[in-house]
């Protein structure tokens, strides 16, 4: 993908501080950072988001991601790490390049994650599990 930043990095056409490289992933600084040590783990090839990505890629990703999650907690002494990746407009992806964020986390930094809690039954959980395990894909 030509106008993929992402792909451009990879590629090496645009700078970034990079943490580590494999085969299948990169990870680099976040130039928008929320604190000091986040970071993007991101699969090399262009995929648009995790439904493209084949179980080689899902697991090289979140191999790294967790790596850097121990890297980030040793190196800052962070008080914690969120693992953060979107995909769709309606799931807040703004760059539609598969990625996962790695956040170092401190009390009060200023960062909320929250949604409304909407509390379904028992029986209405017990309902959409039934039709998820019905409809597994590989």
């Amino acid at each position: 993908m030509d106008n993929c930043v992402f792909c451009r990095i990879v590629k090496g056409e645009l700078p970034a501080s990079k943490v580590y490289e494999d085969e299948h992933t990169l990870a680099i600084m976040d130039i928008q950072s929320v604190n000091p040590g986040h970071m993007l783990v991101m699969v090399k090839p262009h995929r648009d988001n995790i439904y493209a990505l084949d179980d080689t890629l899902a697991g090289a990703a979140l191999r790294t991601a967790a790596r850097m999650a121990r890297t980030v907690k040793k190196v800052t002494g962070c008080e914690g790490v969120t693992l953060l990746q979107a995909n769709e407009p309606a799931g807040a992806q703004t760059v539609f390049h598969f990625h996962i964020h790695v956040l170092p986390r401190w009390t009060d930094d200023g960062m909320a994650l929250a949604w409304p809690v909407k509390n379904p039954s028992r029986e209405a959980l017990q309902e959409m599990a039934e039709r998820l395990r019905a409809g597994l894909v590989d």
